[in-house]
């Protein structure tokens, strides 16, 4: 980008040309069969600072992030590090260079030990033969300490909740001296606790010169945390300036070229018609307590129904109770005023229920198969001619749900992994919507996708109430819930402690009660409207 470029879009003063570059990806382009993923990209990374890399899912991220971590190879351009050309062709060659990566999505080994999954490819060895099992479990503890975690350096990674397998992640990223440090997304399985510590984490590595390029599509954190912030759209670059002279909305503009506001204006479609009703549902707890205690809400057509709470409050345990998946659960389910027949996951689908897990990855998406697979996979039975599949129904119902999500692929069976988070997450929406729901269950449905695919999200939904469909919708978001929400309820330690109406919620009585207060409720919580 040019100064007259810069003068022209009237951006902040770009980062001062005095700060030291120590890596620098020079006018970067890779060409991908059919997809130019970068347009001649330059991109600085600043000694001793936050670098922030932010764009639309799509816009050239994570193929400009894999180029330097040495896992793809430019088409044309070339790496400078401390002045001087470089070629990485592996990440073993990147770590050769003191260049880390915390890679967006989890990529561990689940039946392996939280040690294993560290040491892994570079086990500590005595005298170059024998592996040094006591000596890498005490440099684990050390990692998982400074981390300020508690966790076991002999427990199976598969055993560790989301948030704890980012934990192991980070650890390994900080196993070794590493100069650069890239970070895809690294907060987005974490809890605020857990936030905190991973920014004290990032302060003493840029107090010892690392240089940290960070990626996420959460806001507050950019601003927070932020030295210089790059910003890409469609592949090319869109602007480069410090965070101190920028907000949000410069941000935003950049990045996507629209205004999103009307994403999530207030829609007025809810009726007052019952579709869902939970009585007293109830979840014991392996040990003793109760992840759920009591809980009971009402859903109608058209509603959007927000459930927020703190980390541990029973969200998920809540939508998978009534979905089915949690056998334990005790409580009674009604459909459109009947109960519901059956307990399992299938009855409920059956009967109109569908659920948007919380992690994509692992309990969404089928990584091997299809766009067009991974959405029928659900709703085979429809797709039926006599006893056989018909490929020619199948077919027509994947292509309009295309349209209607605007799903951006370049065919129905390209490999569902190659497409970005936020088609992804559409996929798996399109699929519970395959089944015809009546109740669409939506955990975290914003998780790891940018601002831009969070406002189709946010449409989509909107759409959706509008059709007559209930949803109710979980997220860690103040603003989100606030925005999107008719009604919301507040959960903590299990118990609802507040139900507000639209209007009604604001920040702070919101976190009061996921506190565990009820002091500022203006309903009765726990009870049906």
């Amino acid at each position: 980008m040019t100064e007259v470029d810069r003068q022209e879009n009237k951006d902040p003063e770009p980062a001062a040309i005095r700060e030291e570059v120590i890596l620098r990806a020079e006018d970067i382009t890779k060409v991908f069969p059919g997809t130019v993923a970068l347009n001649h990209v330059d991109f600085n990374v600043y000694r001793g600072k936050v670098n922030v890399l932010i764009g639309e899912n799509g816009a050239g991220k994570s193929t400009l992030m894999k180029i330097i971590a040495g896992v793809e190879a430019p088409t044309s351009g070339r790496l400078i590090l401390d002045g001087e050309g470089i070629t990485i062709r592996s990440p073993n060659e990147a770590a050769g260079y003191k260049i880390g990566i915390i890679y967006q999505e989890i990529d561990l080994f689940p039946n392996l030990s939280v040690t294993e999954n560290i040491f892994m490819a570079r086990e500590k060895t005595r005298n170059g033969v024998v592996i040094d099992r006591s000596g890498e479990e005490s440099i684990t503890r050390d990692l998982i300490r400074r981390l300020e975690q508690n966790i076991d350096p002999n427990t199976l990674v598969g055993n560790l909740r989301l948030g704890q397998q980012q934990i192991v992640e980070i650890a390994r990223a900080l196993y070794g001296e590493v100069r650069v440090l890239i970070m895809d997304e690294p907060t987005s399985a974490l809890s605020n606790a857990e936030v905190d510590i991973l920014f004290r984490v990032i302060k003493e590595l840029k107090a010892q010169g690392v240089s940290i390029i960070y990626i996420s599509h959460k806001m507050d954190e950019l601003l927070r945390i932020g030295d210089t912030v790059t910003i890409l759209r469609d592949g090319r670059l869109m602007a480069e300036a410090q965070v101190k002279n920028i907000d949000v909305e410069w941000i935003v503009e950049k990045m996507v070229g629209r205004n999103l506001t009307a994403a999530a204006e207030a829609h007025q479609t809810e009726t007052q018609e019952e579709i869902l009703r939970v009585e007293e549902m109830t979840l014991p707890k392996v040990g003793g307590g109760y992840l759920l205690s009591g809980v009971s809400l009402r859903l109608n057509r058209g509603e959007i129904l927000g459930i927020y709470g703190l980390l541990g409050a029973g969200r998920t345990e809540l939508l998978e109770s009534i979905m089915g998946l949690r056998p334990a659960s005790s409580g009674r389910v009604f459909i459109q005023g009947r109960p519901a027949r059956g307990a399992s996951v299938g009855d409920r689908i059956g009967q109109g229920i569908v659920l948007i897990p919380e992690d994509r990855n692992t309990e969404g998406i089928i990584p091997t198969m299809s766009v067009s697979d991974n959405m029928v996979l659900s709703s085979l039975s429809r797709y039926l001619d006599k006893i056989f599949l018909s490929k020619q129904k199948e077919k027509e119902g994947v292509s309009q749900m295309i349209r209607s999500l605007s799903l951006k692929v370049a065919t129905p069976e390209e490999i569902v992994t190659a497409l970005s988070g936020g088609n992804q997450q559409k996929v798996v929406v399109a699929r519970g919507l395959m089944t015809r729901p009546k109740v669409l269950l939506m955990d975290e449905p914003t998780r790891g996708i940018d601002i831009g695919a969070k406002a189709e999200m946010f449409e989509i939904m909107s759409q959706l109430a509008g059709q007559g469909l209930g949803i109710v919708f979980v997220s860690s978001e103040l603003d989100e819930v606030l925005a999107m929400s008719d009604h919301i309820l507040v959960l903590s330690k299990g118990r609802i402690t507040a139900e507000f109406n639209r209007g009604e919620a604001t920040e702070a009585r919101l976190v009061s009660a996921a506190s565990g207060r009820s002091d500022t409720q203006p309903n009765n919580p726990g009870e049906p409207r």
